[in-house]
C-alpha cells in the first residue's frame, strides 16, 4: 500500500488531468471514477484537495474551450461530426439544443451531469455565438460542480475506496485486466444501445431528387421540418413550403396533420435520426404514408434544389458559406 501511496503522490495530479481532459475531448474513458478515487486520496492526505480540484476543473475547461472554438468557427458541421461518433445518439444534438432553448446559459451548469449533452454543449455554445465571458463563467461553474460532486463522493467513502485500491494493488495485473474489461464492457454496452437505436430508425427513405421531381410535377406531399429552433437559427434555409414542427413537442400536433397526404420529414442530423423518430411516432399513431428525407436538408442543398429562408423569398441553393 505504501508503494501505491507513493505512486499516487507522484502521478496522481497528472492522471486526474489526463483522464478528465481525455473524457471531455470526446473519448469514452469515464473520468468520474478517477475523481472519486482522487477525492478519497485527498481526504487521506496523499493528494492536495485544492490541487486536485483546480487541476480537474482546468482540464475540463481547456477541453471545453477547444470545442467552443470549433463550434464558433465550424458551426453545425462540428455537432454533426460529434453526433456521428456519440455513444448516445438518441440524446444527441436535438436534446442539447432543446436544453439551451429552455434554460439558456444555465444549461452549461448541468451539462456535465447528462451523458451526450456534456460533449455537445460547448460547441453548441460557440455555434450560437454565446460570448466568451458568459461561456467561460457558466462552463467553469458547471465544471466546478461536476468535479466537486465526484471528489465529494470519494471523500465520503475514503476508507472504503482505499481498502478497495489496496485489494487491486495486491492482485496487480489481474486488477488491471479487470478495470480494462469493465471499461471495455461499458463502451460495448453503449455501442450496442447505439446500434439498437439506429436499427429502430431503419425505414424507407425518399431521395431528394425524387421529392423534387414530385413537387415539380404538381404533387403535394406535406413536407415537415422537424429541426429545433436552434438548428433553424444555425441554418435558416429550408425546403419551400415546409411546415416547421420540431421533434420536441411534436406529439401535440399529430391531430392537426392530414392522413390523406404523404408526409415527408427532414432534419439535419446523421442518419436522419430526428426525422425517423418523428416518422415512428406518426406510424404508431396510424399514419401510413410517412418517409424521412434521405440525407436531410444538407442533401437537398447539395443537390442544388431551391430553398427558402425565413428572411427571404425562394432562391436557388448556394454552397454553404465558408466558416
Amino acid at each position: 500500500m505504501n508503494d501505491l501511496a507513493s505512486i499516487v503522490s507522484q502521478y496522481g495530479l497528472l492522471v486526474v488531468f489526463a483522464n478528465v481532459f481525455i473524457e471531455q475531448i470526446g473519448l469514452p474513458v469515464p473520468a468520474l471514477p478517477t475523481l472519486v478515487v482522487a477525492g478519497a486520496f485527498a481526504i487521506g492526505g496523499q493528494l492536495s484537495i485544492v490541487a486536485v480540484f483546480l487541476v480537474a476543473v482546468f482540464a475540463s475547461v481547456l477541453a471545453d474551450t477547444a470545442w467552443y472554438l470549433a463550434g464558433r468557427y465550424y458551426g453545425n458541421r462540428v455537432m454533426r461530426m460529434l453526433c456521428w461518433i456519440s455513444l448516445t445518439p438518441d440524446s444527441c444534438v436535438s436534446e442539447t439544443q432543446a436544453k439551451f432553448e429552455r434554460w439558456g446559459l444555465n444549461a452549461l451548469l448541468i451539462a456535465k451531469f447528462v451523458p451526450g449533452i456534456s460533449l455537445l454543449a460547448p460547441p453548441l455554445a460557440g455555434a450560437t455565438r454565446i460570448g466568451w465571458l458568459p461561456f467561460l463563467g457558466f462552463n467553469s461553474a458547471g465544471a466546478a460542480l461536476w468535479v466537486a460532486a465526484g471528489m465529494g463522493g470519494g471523500m465520503l467513502l475514503g476508507a472504503q475506496i482505499e481498502r478497495l485500491l489496496g485489494y487491486f494493488a495486491d492482485y496487480g495485473t489481474d486488477a488491471v485486466v479487470l478495470i480494462v474489461l469493465l471499461v471495455a464492457g461499458y463502451i460495448a454496452v453503449k455501442w450496442w444501445e447505439r446500434h439498437r437505436f439506429y436499427a429502430m430508425l431503419r425505414m424507407a427513405r425518399i431521395s431528394v431528387d425524387e421529392l423534387h421531381r414530385r413537387m415539380d410535377a404538381g404533387e403535394t406531399p406535406l413536407v415537415v421540418d422537424v429541426r429545433s429552433h436552434t438548428a433553424r437559427s444555425l441554418e435558416p434555409r429550408h425546403i419551400p413550403g415546409a411546415l416547421h414542427l420540431p421533434l420536441l413537442g411534436f406529439e401535440a400536433h399529430i391531430e392537426e396533420l392530414p392522413r390523406d397526404r404523404e408526409i415527408i420529414l427532414y432534419c439535419t442530423c446523421p442518419n436522419e435520426a430526428s426525422a425517423a423518430q418523428v416518422a415512428k411516432i406518426l406510424m404508431n399513431n396510424g399514419f401510413v404514408r410517412v418517409r424521412p428525407l434521405l440525407g436531410g436538408l444538407e442533401a437537398w442543398i447539395d443537390a442544388g434544389h431551391p430553398v427558402e429562408s425565413r428572411s427571404s423569398s425562394p432562391t436557388e441553393a448556394a454552397p454553404s458559406p465558408a466558416p
